[in-house]
């Protein structure tokens, strides 16, 4: 099935943002139409620096140059391990628009890592910001030219990044989007949204990650917008402040968080000129949506995943359907398979390198590895991951996230795991950690605050289907273990 959902969208979006969208067949022509039609505002500030789009598009076409006079050949592959900074967005929009595809790898991985998988993934050279020892060659990052090398005459079909992912399986390895992917994704992060030209963007999230490359950063440049690096989320506060954005991307970890510390301090910290929130990465709790809503701030759940070059779907009324992601955003293909969600589309990679998967298809079709339904006005709900099914030795297939959802229905709980469990007699059950919610547990009047939560879990838990109901509750005093990515860690499966 074709999502016919454009028309829904563009009235969501409204005209007046709706006309100023254009389809660039590359991020090569995107970047060099933007660069002239915004070139005296402010693109990128970082580390107490600001750089026009023109000064942008000159330190660009100086990098291409470096890229050549290290031997790098257009339609080759270059690494890059850079933290989010100016060189990151300098560097990257200078591979791309010299033809190549670069390999963004996160930050985190050690030298011995990078070597492994730049190695693996094909890459001709390395761009980085320290020193590294490596059989190919190594690129400085702040390295410059005194000349300028013009930009490639790029394809939609060429590559254009391969972004590392767990895939289906979790197994690491890179998938690869093409010009054609990218800019189909840069294009869905504007509809459904009334305010995204000329705003102010706050960078917190990585930019090895397909969220913040994409969602932040390119729509960022896609819309003349300015984006303020933070390049420690520990000063996000302060820069927030300082800055003032209108728009922030965030995992809801983020957005709990910052929330929590607007109650205790009684105003929002990242400013009073925000207006719009794009939230995904995880499941988004209602909550959020509500609490932030006080707050005069829209935010917006959306889901994607890295081979859709981020955004499958956005919810436009977040305040009429809080628990979905929204309508499949327009021209996808997709059909569900035993509550599986599989899809087609322009969005979509051109398959993974570094690592064969060969059951992430079928006939054409990606297989997600998330279940979900449909409701009747088309809207997207995601109930869970088939690799994080559980099944119970009676043969029941219990999807923890959406028994998850109905104990974090309540507003004390913040996150909640279910995971299968087995007691010393090798028995297996169901049980339930929850991670509550301080600011709406401060606020309960009654002695006993845990045994509270407890008793609420318990009423929630006996209204489940009997297969569902957990039979051990935990409240726990500190948060789930976090990825880099700030999903949680689920606990191993009970073998």
């Amino acid at each position: 099935m074709i999502a016919d959902t454009l028309d829904l969208y563009r009235r969501y979006t409204g005209e007046k943002t709706y006309a100023r969208i254009v389809r660039y067949p590359t991020v090569t022509d995107m970047w060099e139409a933007r660069a002239k039609e915004y070139a005296s505002l402010t693109a990128i500030a970082d580390n107490g620096s600001e750089y026009t789009y023109a000064q942008l598009a000159q330190d660009v076409a100086a990098f291409r140059a470096v890229l050549r006079d290290n031997g790098v050949q257009p339609g080759s592959r270059v690494a890059l391990q850079l933290p989010n900074s100016y060189d990151f967005v300098r560097a990257f929009l200078a591979v791309v628009t010299f033809g190549c595809t670069a390999a963004v790898l996160p930050a985190h991985l050690n030298a011995q890592q990078v070597c492994g998988v730049a190695k693996r993934f094909g890459c001709a050279a390395l761009v980085a910001a320290t020193a590294v020892e490596a059989a190919l060659p190594v690129i400085d990052a702040a390295q410059t030219a005194n000349d300028t090398a013009p930009a490639a005459d790029c394809q939609g079909s060429d590559g254009c990044t391969v972004i590392m992912t767990g895939g289906t399986t979790g197994m690491p390895k890179g998938a690869l989007l093409s010009h054609t992917a990218v800019m189909q994704g840069v294009i869905n992060s504007c509809l459904g949204v009334p305010e995204v030209f000329e705003q102010r963007y706050l960078l917190v999230l990585p930019l090895s990650h397909v969220f913040g490359l994409i969602r932040n950063l390119l729509a960022s440049l896609y819309t003349g917008s300015t984006l303020l690096i933070c390049r420690d989320n520990k000063n996000m506060f302060r820069d927030a402040a300082a800055f003032q954005p209108t728009i922030m991307v965030l995992v809801p970890a983020l957005a709990e968080m910052a929330l929590t510390l607007s109650k205790k301090f009684g105003r929002n910290m990242f400013g009073n000129s925000l207006q719009t929130i794009i939230c995904g990465a995880a499941n988004v709790p209602p909550y959020l949506i509500g609490e932030y809503a006080k707050m005069g701030v829209t935010l917006y759940p959306g889901y994607g995943l890295t081979e859709s070059a981020n955004l499958v779907s956005g919810n436009p009324v977040p305040s009429e359907k809080p628990a979905s992601v929204g309508p499949i955003f327009p021209e996808m293909e997709y059909q569900i398979v035993d509550g599986e969600l599989w899809l087609k589309g322009k969005n979509m990679m051109d398959g993974y390198v570094g690592a064969d998967e060969p059951d992430a298809y079928a006939d054409g079709w990606f297989k997600t590895g998330d279940l979900v339904r449909m409701d009747d006005d088309g809207f997207l709900y995601i109930t869970g991951r088939i690799k994080e099914v559980i099944v119970l030795p009676g043969g029941e297939n219990i999807s923890p996230a959406e028994v998850e959802a109905q104990f974090n229905t309540l507003p004390v709980v913040q996150d909640s795991q279910v995971f299968e469990d087995v007691d010393d007699s090798g028995r297996h059950f169901l049980a339930l950690e929850v991670v509550p919610r301080a600011t709406e547990m401060a606020k309960l009047d009654v002695a006993d605050k845990i045994t509270y939560l407890k008793e609420q879990l318990q009423q929630i838990n006996a209204a489940l289907p009997a297969f569902q109901r957990v039979t051990k509750i935990t409240v726990r005093d500190s948060d789930f273990a976090r990825t880099p990515s700030m999903k949680m860690v689920r606990y191993k499966k009970c073998q």
